[in-house]
C-alpha cells in the first residue's frame, strides 16, 4: 500500500497520524448549521446508510409516514451535509445532490466548498473509523432511540488534505468503489439465481412429485396443472383444524413468525419490552402445530412450532388432523401459484399483497390442494433438502465473497480519507 512521504501526529485519538501536509480541523470549519423550511413543493428526501440523501420515493423500502404538512420540513441543496441524528451511530447521514425537504428531526448543514469537497466529505463522514465516534457522542437507554447532539458533532476533528488532493481522493475512491460495487452486484445476481432455481424446483415437487416418468391426470384445480395419477386433492380443512387456546397470564414466551419461515423469540428480534400483562390474550401454540400469519399468507408465512409459546392473535394455529407430513405442506404453502390462491382468498381493506387483507381460516379450509400419500411426502422433503444442500453450499460461498468485498470497500475509503494510503 503506496504512503505518503512524512506524517505528523494529529492529536486526535481515533485519526492518529496523517500526512504532514494535511491540516485537522473541527466540522464547525467547514459546515455551517441551516434550517430554511417553507418548501412543501420540493420532493421528500431520505437518508440512509447504505445509500447516503436519497429521493423517499426511489425505493419502495422506507415505510416512515411523511407529514401531510411538509412546511416545517427542512430545505436541502445540492452539496448540504443531512445527518440523522438518532441513527448517527449507523453512518446514516451524507452529502446531497438532490434539493429537497427532510425530516425538521434531522441535522442540515451546509459546506464550504473553499475548504471542504462535498464528495471528500461525503466518504469521509460515512467511513467506518467516524462511525465509532458518532457511537461514542450517541445518548439514550435504548439503541434505537440514541440520540447525538450537534454541538457535539461539530466538535468532531477531520482530516482535511488540500483541495487538489481532495479531488483526488475523491476520484479514486469513484472507480474503485464502482469495480467493487460491479463485483458485489455480481455475487448478489447469483444468489437471486439461485432463488429463483429453488422456488422452480420445489414448485415442481410438490405439485409433479420427484418421480418424472409418474402417469399424470388433470388435478381439476386452477393452478395446480398435471399431477401424478394416484395424488388425491383434497380441501385444507380436511387436513388442519383451527385451535384458539388462549393465555391467562402471559408468562409463556413471545415468538414472532419471520420470512425465513422460523418462529422465533420475541426478543431475539426486537428490543421491544413486552410484559406479561402485554400478552394476556394472545394464543398459544405448541410443539408440532402450524402457524400462519393471516396477513401474509400470500407471501408463504407459515411454519411449525418447535416449543411452546405464545403468538399474535392476528395468528391462526392448527393441529393436524390427518396423517401427514408438515415439512412437505409448508413448501407447498410456498409455491407461487398456490399464495396466489392464498392472496384470491383474502379479505380486507387493502389491496394485493399489502393493507389490512387477511386470509381466514374457513377460507383457508376451503382451498383444495395436491396431496400425494405420506411416504411420497417424505420423500419429496428430503428431494428438496438435497437440492438445498447443493445449492447452500454455492450461496455460502457468494455471500462470503460479499463479506471480503464489503469489508476490503470499507478498509479502502477509510484509509484514503484519512491518508494511511496515498492516492
Amino acid at each position: 500500500m503506496p504512503r505518503y512521504e512524512s506524517y505528523k501526529q494529529s492529536e486526535v485519538p481515533w485519526l492518529g497520524n496523517v500526512p504532514s501536509h494535511w491540516d485537522v480541523q473541527p466540522l464547525r470549519a467547514v459546515t455551517s448549521l441551516k434550517s430554511d423550511k417553507n418548501r412543501p413543493d420540493l420532493p421528500v428526501l431520505s437518508v440512509y446508510r447504505e445509500y447516503g440523501v436519497i429521493l423517499k420515493d426511489s425505493r419502495d423500502d422506507n415505510h416512515n409516514a411523511t407529514s401531510l404538512d411538509t412546511s416545517t420540513y427542512k430545505v436541502v441543496k445540492p452539496g448540504d451535509l443531512v445527518v440523522n441524528k438518532m441513527k448517527a451511530w449507523q453512518g446514516s447521514m451524507g452529502v446531497s445532490s438532490h434539493h429537497g425537504i427532510v425530516s425538521p428531526a434531522y441535522i442540515t448543514c451546509t459546506t464550504k466548498a473553499d475548504r471542504v469537497r462535498p464528495a471528500y466529505l461525503h466518504y469521509l463522514l460515512r467511513s467506518s473509523p467516524l462511525i465509532g465516534v458518532y457511537n461514542s457522542l450517541s445518548y439514550g437507554v435504548r439503541v434505537g432511540q440514541w440520540d447525538m447532539h450537534y454541538e457535539d458533532f461539530k466538535q468532531i476533528q477531520i482530516p482535511l488534505p488540500p483541495n487538489d488532493e481532495q479531488d483526488r481522493i475523491v476520484a479514486f475512491l469513484d472507480q474503485k468503489t464502482a469495480e467493487i460495487d460491479a463485483a458485489i452486484a455480481k455475487k448478489e445476481r447469483l444468489i437471486e439465481l439461485l432463488d429463483e432455481q429453488k422456488s422452480i424446483l420445489i414448485n415442481s415437487l410438490v405439485t409433479k412429485g420427484a418421480n418424472p416418468q409418474a402417469v399424470t391426470k388433470a388435478s381439476g384445480l386452477s393452478w395446480g396443472g398435471d399431477i401424478p395419477a394416484h395424488w388425491k386433492i383434497r380441501y385444507l380443512k380436511h387436513l388442519f383444524r383451527e385451535t384458539d387456546s388462549r393465555t391467562s397470564n402471559g408468562e409463556e414466551p413471545l415468538f414472532s413468525l419471520r420470512m425465513s419461515g422460523h418462529l422465533l423469540r420475541h426478543n431475539d428480534v426486537s428490543d421491544k419490552p413486552i410484559t406479561p400483562d402485554q400478552l394476556i390474550g394472545y394464543k398459544i401454540v405448541s410443539p408440532g402445530q402450524l402457524v400462519m400469519n393471516r396477513m401474509r399468507a400470500s407471501i408463504g408465512l407459515f411454519a411449525v412450532a418447535h416449543e411452546r409459546g405464545l403468538v399474535s392473535p392476528d395468528y391462526a394455529v392448527f393441529d393436524c388432523i390427518d396423517d401427514i407430513s408438515q415439512a412437505y405442506f409448508l413448501a407447498l404453502f410456498r409455491n407461487s401459484a398456490i399464495r396466489g390462491v392464498f392472496l384470491t382468498e383474502s379479505k380486507g381493506l387493502g389491496t394485493g399483497s399489502s393493507g389490512f387483507l387477511r386470509l381466514y381460516s374457513d377460507r383457508f379450509g376451503g382451498i383444495k390442494v395436491p396431496c400425494p400419500p405420506r411416504e411420497e411426502q417424505e420423500k419429496i422433503v428430503l428431494a428438496i433438502n438435497d437440492h438445498f444442500l447443493k445449492f447452500a453450499d454455492v450461496e455460502r460461498s457468494a455471500k462470503i465473497e460479499i463479506e471480503k468485498l464489503t469489508v476490503m470497500r470499507s478498509i479502502l475509503i477509510a484509509d484514503a480519507v484519512t491518508g494511511k494510503m496515498r492516492v
